[in-house]
């Protein structure tokens, strides 16, 4: 059997799978289903300094190959979490990782603050595509400048492993990368959604409440490897990989452009089981291959 543990700056994964936020919730909604130690981690949904309701329905909608959502970051927010959630899920044997998202510099600052000192939580994942409400809405993740103030407010304050996830509706992500490497980022993890719509012919309505919304699934893998192949040679700090990843052969893909680790989303609402089988199925190609570790495989395209 090869190695697979892998490590994200101070963060060590018994292996490079883990689950996306927003598609595994809080991993209780799929302990029936798999045995959640087998992950080498666990990205919790999306979670915000004050309760969010979310957007108003219709929220999700089928797209070829992939999906479209809005549901606009509903949760009950980071007090709810450390006091009701994060006592059931610091008992799971994985890594569990908490998206944490805001509208303001002082939003991201405020909801770290509360997790900082909870010994099972031993890393965030710093989600940058929240509209900066201060800044005329536009993410913090589309500029280099926003995207690093936001790091380094956040870096200052969180000693454990830091992951900023980026986002792909940018004209050159590579340079986002580097922004925040540079204000002390431990890792990226790329890509999220896509910007997409669609609209119902018949009715002549967009089928999302709020028009446009995040593209995820199959549809966007081909991009974002290509993005994790451009990040991995921009920068020094691992990658954790995401975008469309259904199988062990897609998994690979990443590992190959890059990615350190990956991160299975979408693919999690058709098979719950989809990570562990990926998990086995990276052990079963190295054995193959002879490779001694996973950590040799990464970015090692020929």
């Amino acid at each position: 059997m090869a190695r697979l543990n892998v490590e994200i700056g101070d963060l060590k994964l018994k292996n490079p799978v883990t689950t996306a936020s927003g598609t595994f919730g809080y991993g209780t909604e799929y302990k029936d289903f798999i045995d959640l130690g087998r992950l080498g981690g666990i990205f919790v949904k999306g979670t915000t300094v004050e309760p969010r309701q979310g957007n108003n329905y219709p929220r999700m909608a089928e797209t070829p190959s992939g999906m479209l959502n809005s549901v606009g970051l509903q949760n009950k927010g980071v007090d709810y979490f450390v006091d009701h959630l994060y006592p059931v899920i610091k008992e799971y044997d994985t890594n569990i990782i908490v998206n944490v998202s805001g509208s303001t510099i002082d939003d991201y600052v405020r909801c770290t603050e509360k997790l900082v000192n909870l010994d099972k939580m031993p890393a965030i994942e710093l989600n940058i595509s929240c509209p900066n409400v201060k800044e005329g809405g536009m993410a913090f993740g589309v500029s280099c400048e926003s995207a690093a103030k936001v790091t380094r407010a956040v870096r200052d304050i969180f000693p454990k492993t830091l992951i900023v996830k980026l986002s792909p509706n940018v004209t050159n992500i590579a340079d986002i990368a580097r922004a925040v490497e540079g204000e002390g980022a431990d890792s990226v993890s790329l890509v999220n959604t896509f910007m997409g719509m669609a609209i119902d012919i018949e009715s002549r309505k967009p089928k999302l409440s709020t028009v446009t919304g995040g593209l995820s699934g199959p549809c966007i893998k081909p991009i974002a490897v290509r993005m994790v192949w451009e990040v991995f040679n921009a920068i020094k700090i691992p990658i954790i990989g995401m975008g469309g990843i259904s199988n062990w052969q897609d998994a690979i893909e990443f590992i190959l452009a890059g990615s350190r680790a990956i991160q299975v989303g979408t693919y999690n609402f058709i098979d719950p089981t989809v990570s562990v089988k990926i998990v086995d199925g990276i052990n079963e190609y190295l054995d193959r291959h002879n490779i001694e570790s996973v950590n040799d495989l990464v970015g090692q395209m020929l």
